[in-house]
């Protein structure tokens, strides 16, 4: 945990006086720095967020101390920020605003400064064990999102060489771990298992039902050479022990380079997207059963097509087509569709890269609202 005296605090006052007592009683203790109107002190903690702030409220003619900390708290940079109100108002009804803006303490003036000092030490403290308690878990997040990522194929060149076939994927969680994945596994010399998922839900519950889902995956794609049966399978593997009814939409993709072609089914899943050569991009296969894990018996059913030189198989999770700009309009299929038309002679890496930048460009600073997962596969 931080050490309380590296901790900096920010005095906010219009009173030279009620400054200068403040310094002095504080200055052998803590970190300080000064301001002395309310936009010096929005300034200061842009610059330099400090980790305590000590608010006066009235400072005309400007931004007043109320103002002030509803400014912090609505930035997500400051606002777990702890606040005291020092003010000479001493109504109940202006504490109650001060607390209603986001204060964590007020004290009013004159005020005892064996109080404030203790009243500091005790915001400094608890902020102190907060932050050690996000580090914390920031850290067990980041070891959890590389375990997720280990899981995943590392190495999709050595899944298809001596093949046929290039393929090339990516995940981005919304949060530090997500629910999507996929696979690619070579099963046998000419069979190739390609799949996308997603999880129901977000972060670590999705996670882990995701790191099960893959495994099941991997394991029945390793021995069975339909991929409606596979999908049959996995959804009854994961509906036989699944307390809180989650589930995963997923896409299963078997290639027969033997016999040159490709068999599909999906459980829930959107349609993929098919580029040919001399053809626009098009939507194909849609799923027949309903996502894994919900209950046992799930009709899936297979759809299969001869592979001709260029076809190119896009999948992707709800992160790609529902993504969302400021205006709330999603991404949406016909977008990815025209983006696809528009890459010359693309190859699996090229689909991959550029249709996440564009779902980047279009939210445009928009916050992430669900994983990101694109996988293409290109038929030699």
């Amino acid at each position: 945990m931080k050490d309380l005296a590296e901790s900096r605090i920010l005095i906010v006052d219009d009173v030279k006086a009620n400054v200068d007592v403040l310094v002095q009683a504080l200055r052998e203790h803590y970190k300080l720095s000064v301001a002395l109107d309310g936009a010096g002190a929005l300034r200061s903690i842009e610059k330099n967020p400090p980790d305590l702030i000590l608010l006066d409220i009235m400072m005309p003619p400007g931004i007043d101390g109320y103002e002030v900390c509803r400014r912090v708290r609505a930035n997500a940079a400051t606002t777990d920020i702890p606040i005291m109100f020092l003010s000479a108002l001493e109504e109940v009804r202006d504490k109650t605003r001060g607390f209603e803006a986001g204060g964590n303490d007020y004290l009013t003036k004159p005020f005892e400064m064996l109080e404030v000092k203790a009243r500091v030490h005790s915001l400094l403290k608890a902020k102190a064990y907060a932050d050690a308690v996000r580090e914390a878990m920031a850290r067990d997040l980041r070891i959890a999102r590389e375990i997720q990522m280990g899981i995943l194929p590392a190495d999709l060149p050595a899944a298809t060489r001596g093949t046929r076939l290039e393929v090339d994927a990516v995940i981005e969680p919304a949060r530090h771990v997500g629910g999507d994945l996929y696979e690619v596994l070579r099963a046998a010399d000419d069979r190739v298992v390609v799949a996308l998922g997603d999880v129901s839900g977000k972060g670590i519950p999705a996670a882990m039902f995701m790191a099960v889902a893959v495994t099941v995956l991997r394991t029945l794609a390793r021995t069975i050479a339909d991929p409606d049966e596979i999908l049959r399978r996995l959804n009854d593997e994961l509906a036989e022990q699944n307390p809180r009814g989650m589930f995963v939409t997923i896409q299963c993709l078997v290639f027969d380079l033997a016999k040159g072609q490709v068999t599909v089914a999906g459980a829930g899943h959107h349609q993929l997207a098919i580029l040919s050569p001399g053809r626009p991009p098009r939507l194909a296969f849609p799923s027949s059963g309903r996502p894994a894990g919900l209950m046992p018996v799930n009709p899936i059913e297979r759809e299969s097509m001869a592979l001709s030189q260029g076809d190119t198989f896009v999948l992707f999770s709800d992160g790609v087509s529902e993504a969302m700009n400021a205006a709330d309009d999603f991404f949406g299929e016909e977008r990815l569709l025209a983006h696809l038309a528009a890459l010359p002679a693309p190859g699996p890496t090229d689909i991959v890269r550029s249709t996440l930048e564009a779902v980047r460009a279009f939210a445009a600073g928009a916050p992430q609202s669900d994983d990101i997962s694109i996988l293409a596969a290109r038929y030699r």
